[in-house]
């Protein structure tokens, strides 16, 4: 699976962005997928994940009802729509993919991984 980020970019706090990650490969639908960032200086994080079929999702606390993740198994893609932001949030977002379909907040449960889009957010 190769998969390739983007829409990361430059946005005020309160501002929204809305990240995008296709992805290669015929078994997409049956994968979870996951969004995954790093600020300068900091280890990498959970932001949310997804499962194959979409039923399943799970956000970090930090981004609890801001962010949105969705997937388009038709499309290969999965999509993570970012609300309400704020200069924490500042990051390198990185999509990742698992083997299997269930859900991981675990980034070394993701063999695959795109690389990264930057989102930075101005106070």
């Amino acid at each position: 699976v190769q998969l390739q980020a983007s829409g990361g970019g430059l946005v005020q706090t309160g501002g929204s962005l809305r990240l995008s990650c296709a992805a290669s490969g015929r078994t997409f639908s049956s994968v979870a997928m996951g969004w995954f960032r790093q600020a300068p200086g900091k280890e990498r994080e959970f932001v949310s994940t997804i499962s194959g079929s979409a039923d399943t999702t799970h956000y970090a606390d930090s981004v609890k009802g801001r962010f949105t993740i969705s997937r388009d198994n038709a499309k290969n893609a999965v999509y993570l729509q970012m609300n309400s932001l704020k200069p924490e949030d500042t990051a390198v977002y990185y999509c990742a993919g698992r083997r299997y379909s269930r859900t991981s907040p675990n980034f070394n449960d993701y063999p695959y991984w795109g690389q990264g889009t930057l989102v930075t957010v101005s106070s």
